[in-house]
């Protein structure tokens, strides 16, 4: 009988039991979604479920680490969230990743997480930057999942990032003449460059679009939409989306044969 990873409460262990651990994603990312809707659904204000919704990062991080994931990348705050939410609502979020960053720490430790930010987080609160510093930096030396924060990100804004760095980088060694530009070289360029490729979106709330999330990294990912609300999202429905990603066939455009377990495409492999 195959062991089950310490940590796990019952029903995350039943159904860890019945999945194929050779077969897990290697990276898996997260739109969190629905804390509003959370809230208003008990007649709170957004904020309470901006609050249950850290509760729900906790849950999921901890049960990704413990069942082995290398890489979780989670969408917490949106350039377009950083343009358009009440001053207010911004405010709070800021105050309350600010004091995540340090509560959470210890989790992060103990659990072996190296943490690590993209977006561009420039644009933050200076106090934010520099909490960020210290946490990413507190977990450097750390070997296990690696959890990144997607913060003040937009993907059309990272593509654009990423085109600037490659000009930008051909300028400074050798010119403009013989810059050559393929996908391989768009993937370097990407803050997500360290990663492995990206192989299961999970979208919470029941929303059926990417809203602007890691569009270059995920095309050949496979998308898993849930009804429920990110603060009743917890490690065992992120078993769940996993079960359900086993239950794929990924053909990467191909006839009929899945790739191997956990092999990727190449750049140039994409025949549709």
């Amino acid at each position: 009988m195959r062991a089950i990873p310490q940590g796990l409460d019952r029903k995350e262990a039943e159904l860890y039991a019945q999945l194929d651990p050779d077969q897990f994603p290697k990276h898996v990312a997260i739109i969190m979604d629905g804390n509003g809707r959370w809230a208003k659904r008990r007649h709170l204000p957004r904020i309470a479920g901006h609050r249950r919704g850290v509760e729900s990062v906790r849950y999921v991080i901890e049960t990704a680490s413990r069942i082995g994931l290398p890489a979780v990348t989670l969408y917490a705050f949106s350039a377009e969230n950083f343009l358009r939410r009440p001053p207010g609502e911004i405010g709070f979020l800021m105050k309350l990743l600010h004091r995540y960053l340090k509560n959470e720490l210890p989790l992060m430790q103990r659990n072996n997480i190296r943490l690590q930010f993209i977006g561009r987080i420039h644009e933050l609160p200076q106090e934010v930057q520099e909490r960020m510093a210290w946490a990413k930096e507190q977990t450097v030396r750390n070997t296990g999942m690696v959890l990144t924060l997607a913060l003040n990100y937009g993907s059309r804004s990272e593509i654009v990032d990423a085109v600037k760095s490659i000009v930008a980088t051909a300028a400074s060694n050798g010119g403009l003449d013989h810059l050559k530009i393929d996908e391989e070289t768009i993937s370097r360029h990407l803050y997500t460059s360290n990663l492995p490729e990206l192989d299961l979106v999970i979208r919470t709330s029941g929303e059926m679009r990417l809203s602007n999330f890691l569009l270059w990294q995920v095309a050949y990912a496979e998308i898993y939409v849930t009804k429920t609300l990110w603060p009743d999202f917890n490690g065992w429905h992120l078993l769940e989306a996993i079960q359900e990603f086993q239950k794929r066939e990924r053909r990467y455009g191909g006839l009929n044969e899945p790739a191997a377990p956990g092999s990727h495409p190449t750049p140039h492999s994409h025949t549709k």
